[in-house]
């Protein structure tokens, strides 16, 4: 019996929820779905009912959404993502809104994203502020193709850089860095729960407290900032405490702590004195 878009949809909504089941069928055939809807009787090739049931059968078992459909929507944007990467959220384009206040004023800035992933935040600036120099780092190649894939289907200019954290960068200094660094601990249970089970996972944590990476960064952040420059992580919805104290350990000052739509309080900062620190380039 030929399948049509209702059998396929009525068979995939016995494993998973309808909305993901319109959306994975939607991908499939190119059509949205309003397009769905008005076409429920149309037959669908034998090729394609057999992958649309393969990809139900893996939502089924958990595997995101995202990394079936290959895109996440960020800030207005599709991002291309694989299992290689993070998968964007929500909460992370609080960073954004972040650095363009920052930044409105200016007419030209030097951006550093350390931990690039996807590249969805330091695509989104390049787009955001165009006058702006934006500098991305990971450590992970495959994270890097991606963020490079990304960078050219939305015409972005950005420069990417093979590093661990600030390790290969070139000897110059930025007026904005953020980061949004694993910070999950080690042992968590979310680490086990929902789509974290299938994200690269050392894109996740750190393999011990949840602020190692975080401690790394703010220590170094005020060699690599130009006077004045802010530095702003993200972090996890239990760290803003220790984030604010490490932050006042490596003397930054006007530190600031953003809550994300939820009311946690995800993002903190601040910026470097008037003085220069002496170059750390090692």
């Amino acid at each position: 019996m030929t399948a049509t878009v209702a059998s396929l949809l009525a068979e995939a909504r016995r494993r998973i929820p309808a909305a993901d089941a319109r959306l994975l069928l939607g991908h499939l055939l190119g059509r949205d779905t309003a397009w769905l809807e008005a076409h429920r009787d149309d037959a669908v090739a034998e090729e394609t009912a057999t992958e649309y049931s393969a990809l139900a059968g893996r939502r089924a078992a958990g595997e995101p959404i995202a990394y079936l459909l290959g895109v996440r929507e960020f800030y207005g944007r599709d991002f291309v993502v694989t299992s290689d990467v993070l998968i964007p959220r929500p909460e992370t384009e609080l960073l954004i809104d972040i650095a363009k206040e920052k930044l409105f004023a200016a007419d030209s800035a030097r951006i550093l994203d350390l931990g690039v992933g996807s590249g969805c935040i330091a695509v989104t600036l390049a787009l955001e502020l165009p006058w702006a120099e934006v500098t991305a780092v990971d450590v992970s190649a495959a994270a890097l193709a991606v963020a490079r894939r990304n960078a050219a289907r939305q015409a972005a200019q950005v420069e990417f850089v093979a590093s661990d954290w600030f390790a290969a960068l070139p000897p110059r200094r930025y007026d904005f860095i953020v980061a949004n660094p694993p910070y999950v601990a080690a042992g968590d249970p979310h680490l086990d729960e929902g789509d974290l089970r299938f994200e690269p996972r050392d894109a996740l944590t750190d393999n011990a407290d949840g602020l190692s990476a975080i401690r790394r960064i703010v220590a170094a952040a005020p060699h690599w900032l130009n006077p004045g420059g802010w530095l702003f992580l993200e972090h996890g919805y239990d760290q803003a405490a220790a984030v604010r104290g490490l932050l006042e350990a490596a003397a930054f000052a006007g530190i600031e702590q953003h809550r994300d739509l939820a009311g946690i309080v995800r993002a903190s900062g601040g910026h470097v004195p008037a003085i220069v620190f002496p170059a750390n380039n090692q």
